[in-house]
């Protein structure tokens, strides 16, 4: 592999890295319904400022969200709304597997 085609892979490697937490994910999930505060997402996730706002900026280092500070508030949206349409092929994995295991089931009763 050269090291162009590294590079171009382990940026996409940081991206689904930065993903990959279920905070982080939930977040991405309610940014999709709207811009949203830091205490919005502190009082939604049940987690302390200090980690919420850990996650948006692993987030927004990555490119994921962006920010807009109001006064005393900042305030979090998607950058790239597309991300979302990664979640409908992760879904089709998760019933792939669910479909395989149920299969592996009914043959043990046959």
């Amino acid at each position: 592999m050269d090291k162009k085609k590294k590079d171009y892979l382990e940026a996409r490697a940081k991206v689904l890295k930065a993903m990959a937490h279920p905070s982080r994910l939930f977040i991405i999930e309610e940014l999709e319904k709207g811009e949203r505060c830091v205490c919005e997402l502190t009082e939604m996730i049940g987690a302390d400022v200090s980690t919420i706002s850990k996650h948006l900026s692993v987030l927004k280092q990555v490119g994921i969200v962006s920010d807009d500070k109001r006064g005393n508030q900042v305030f979090y949206r998607l950058q790239v709304p597309c991300i979302l349409n990664f979640f409908g092929c992760v879904e089709s994995v998760l019933e792939s597997q669910a479909k395989s295991q149920l299969d592996k089931l009914a043959g043990f009763g046959a």
